[in-house]
């Protein structure tokens, strides 16, 4: 990620409800995310759901959080659940760019 006034960084961890394993999702965000610059990760959950922190540019992360409810094309989101993310975690990924992570 750019270096940006900690100000406008915003951190934000979503959890995506529904059609969402198998379906690309993952690639799909790894690209979406790269593409705005953000940091964080993502992975599928154990439970079927989908996990991820995306940090970065206020305007980026917003507009990430919109595809997320849309999502690629075979996926079918139900719901997207955000929550804030610890100034730790946040200060421990900026700058580490965008992975994916095991399942879990």
């Amino acid at each position: 990620m750019a270096e940006h006034p900690s100000s406008d960084v915003k951190a934000v961890h979503v959890r995506i409800l529904g059609r969402v394993q198998r379906v690309g999702f993952r690639f799909w965000t790894i690209d979406e995310a790269s593409r705005r610059g953000l940091d964080g990760w993502v992975r599928n959950r154990l439970d079927g759901s989908f996990e991820a922190i995306f940090i970065g540019r206020s305007q980026d992360v917003d507009d990430i959080l919109r595809a997320c409810g849309e999502g690629p094309p075979a996926a079918l989101v139900n719901c997207v659940i955000q929550s804030e993310v610890d100034e730790a975690v946040k200060s421990s990924l900026v700058g580490e760019g965008f992975s994916a992570r095991q399942t879990g």
